[in-house]
């Protein structure tokens, strides 16, 4: 199947996978081992056909930052509690890449030098020039910044080819929550001023704006399916692709 966009300037297809906190414990509080394990497994696949893979984690799994300040806790201790929650996630997924062959660097937001290096750029470019997945923990490193936006600035900064956008519990953007309203339907294409116009949340406003504002496209897809990380990072068309422009202006489908 051929891929919607192409890799820019002839290098390798060069991706930015962004998983939730609820990816990481299968919908629960805490890690699920065997779900990690088998999200591991997809991207070395991946992997293994020269894609380069950077990921950004959440950490919903562990804690909500702005829930926790709806509980009484000052927003910006709360964020920061949300962060080290993400590192947590990093750091298991780096265990299993590992485990599955894929050498990984996790880089935080917050320095932690012994569990990870720093963010840098430039570092991380070269990282995933050697065909290492390169795991971004701890969000933006500042509070009120959601990982969905944390996952379009990484894409742009280590100049990525598309951001994937992985779900649970839907495989695409739909009209409505289709867990609540059983007329709404799935988009195969969407343009990112619609999906603004609309309020449609699958990732924050800001997330989608600074794609936007940048003309990098987004590839929204569902967890629920074993194969679909692998089918993602390889650029098959799955679950709903976002974009600037209308789908007869992309050569794509829709």
């Amino acid at each position: 199947m051929q891929p919607d966009t192409e890799p820019t300037g002839g290098r390798a297809r060069r991706v930015l996978l962004k998983l939730s906190g609820e990816v990481f414990g299968g919908g629960r509080v805490g890690l699920d081992p065997d779900v990690v394990s088998a999200v591991a497994r997809e991207i070395a696949a991946a992997v293994a056909e020269g894609v380069q893979v950077a990921v950004v984690v959440g950490g919903g799994n562990f804690f909500r930052g702005a829930e926790l300040s709806q509980r009484g806790l000052d927003r910006s201790r709360a964020d920061y509690m949300g962060m080290l929650g993400t590192v947590m996630n990093a750091l298991a997924l780096q265990d299993f890449l590992e485990k599955a062959g894929v050498r990984t660097r996790v880089q935080t937001a917050i320095t932690m030098g012994q569990v990870a290096e720093p963010y840098i750029p430039l570092r991380a470019i070269r990282h995933l020039e050697k065909g290492r997945v390169v795991v971004f923990g701890a969000g933006a490193g500042m509070p009120f910044f959601s990982t969905d936006t944390v996952a379009a600035q990484r894409a742009l900064e280590t100049h990525c080819d598309e951001v994937l956008v992985g779900k649970n519990g839907v495989d695409g953007v739909y009209t409505a929550d289709p867990r609540v309203d059983p007329a709404a339907v799935r988009l195969d294409h969407l343009t990112y001023a619609d999906a603004i116009q609309q309020g449609l949340r699958v990732v924050d406003a800001a997330a989608f704006s600074l794609c936007m504002d940048n003309d990098l496209t987004m590839r929204v897809f569902g967890m629920g399916e074993p194969g679909n990380v692998t089918r993602a990072l390889r650029g098959e068309r799955i679950g709903t692709l976002v974009t600037t422009r209308e789908a007869d202006n992309q050569g794509v489908t829709p």
